[in-house]
């Protein structure tokens, strides 16, 4: 108790709690032989409602000093920021007219500003914040930031293990849709699953985002696209044509499945390590494709990575064939090649970028 309060507030506390006690055994002293159980027991129960009463009060206190705290931070933040703004654009204009020597403090101090950006971005993830326009939609006005970390470690431990749950559920759904069930609404269900888990994962994501978490770039924006291309073929109707793509696009989904139980079995003990040694943050996460941090220890993951890319290539090529065919009236067709063609420029030149800038700076450490 005595780490909560403040030393003022605790011996206020004490007293009350003191005074109260002695009149409650004053009463009973007083009163013992003319009291039954029932009436001790009231008595008791009268008590500890003085005691919660006042430990609520306490809490109240607490919690509208906490408020006072954040938004004190918060516009502070805000200051910080646009004064650095400001500073950095004083920056440039004074690059373009001074020297060498003036140059390698201007480049010292725009490594120092972004060295302070940073430090705003932890401390921002332990105050309240305005959400994004997605959670805003999605959730409303909420406020979704953790204050402990405790919770934030326990709320990305409960995304990683539903992210893992839900690769092996869908892997065995597109087996079983694959070899044994041949149905509609077989496939209507295995595609609404695949629409609820993207939907789900965009929005644990952005939750993620707002407490700390530094995944961003390509590897959001990928589950967003993920999520259009799923309800896109949920409302494929039954055909021809459906039915002339349904086993190449149950084969991909059971390969990428498999691809993406092997990225979060070996980049959950990569993180680990990585975190141990104080070389990544707490909240990073696996993603679906490859970064920086898995060169060491997780390189031979790319051949499968590429292999994945280059099948969503062939699912699109297959797609804009099929478009094209004389008996092709489904729009469902046309935008699920555009889709898949999108995932594969994106996650593939992504992959590209990261191998490339890993191996130039290799090149340039030796």
């Amino acid at each position: 108790m005595g780490g909560f309060y403040s030393d003022g507030v605790q011996i206020k506390f004490h007293r009350v709690k003191r005074s109260l006690l002695t009149i409650f055994l004053n009463f009973v002293l007083n009163n013992v032989s003319a009291l039954t159980s029932v009436e001790v027991s009231y008595c008791n129960s009268c008590f500890c409602l003085l005691y919660l009463q006042e430990t609520h009060k306490i809490y109240r206190h607490k919690l509208e000093e906490l408020t006072n705290l954040q938004a004190t931070c918060s516009s502070s933040i805000s200051k910080q920021r646009k004064c650095l703004k400001d500073l950095r654009l004083s920056l440039k204009k004074c690059a373009q007219t001074c020297d060498e020597n003036q140059l390698k403090i201007i480049t010292d101090i725009k490594s120092q500003i972004k060295e302070k950006e940073n430090v705003f971005f932890d401390m921002e993830a332990y105050l309240p914040k305005k959400n994004g326009l997605y959670l805003s939609l999605v959730l409303g006005n909420v406020n979704v930031t953790l204050l402990s970390n405790q919770a934030k470690f326990a709320y990305k431990d409960e995304y990683e293990k539903f992210k893992l749950y839900m690769t092996i559920i869908l892997m065995f759904g597109a087996i079983t849709c694959l070899f044994f069930l041949n149905y509609r609404v077989t496939d209507e269900i295995f595609n609404f699953l695949l629409v609820w888990y993207y939907c789900t994962l965009t929005i644990r994501e952005s939750i993620l985002i707002t407490n700390g978490s530094r995944i961003k770039g390509w590897w959001v924006s990928h589950h967003y696209v993920s999520t259009f291309l799923s309800g896109v073929m949920l409302t494929w109707p039954e055909g021809q044509m459906y039915q002339m793509f349904r086993n190449q696009f149950l084969a991909f989904s059971i390969y990428q499945s498999f691809v993406q139980f092997l990225q979060y079995y070996y980049q959950s003990g990569c993180l680990y390590r990585l975190r141990a040694l104080g070389e990544r943050n707490q909240l990073d996460l696996t993603v679906e494709g490859f970064q920086s941090w898995m060169w060491r220890g997780l390189t031979f993951l790319l051949p499968f990575l590429f292999f994945g890319h280059f099948w969503q290539l062939y699912n699109s090529v297959t797609l804009f064939r099929l478009a094209r065919h004389d008996d092709c009236k489904e729009w469902q067709i046309f935008m699920l090649a555009l889709t898949f063609l999108v995932l594969f420029l994106g996650n593939f030149l992504t992959t590209l970028k990261v191998v490339h800038q890993k191996v130039q700076k290799k090149e340039k450490d030796i």
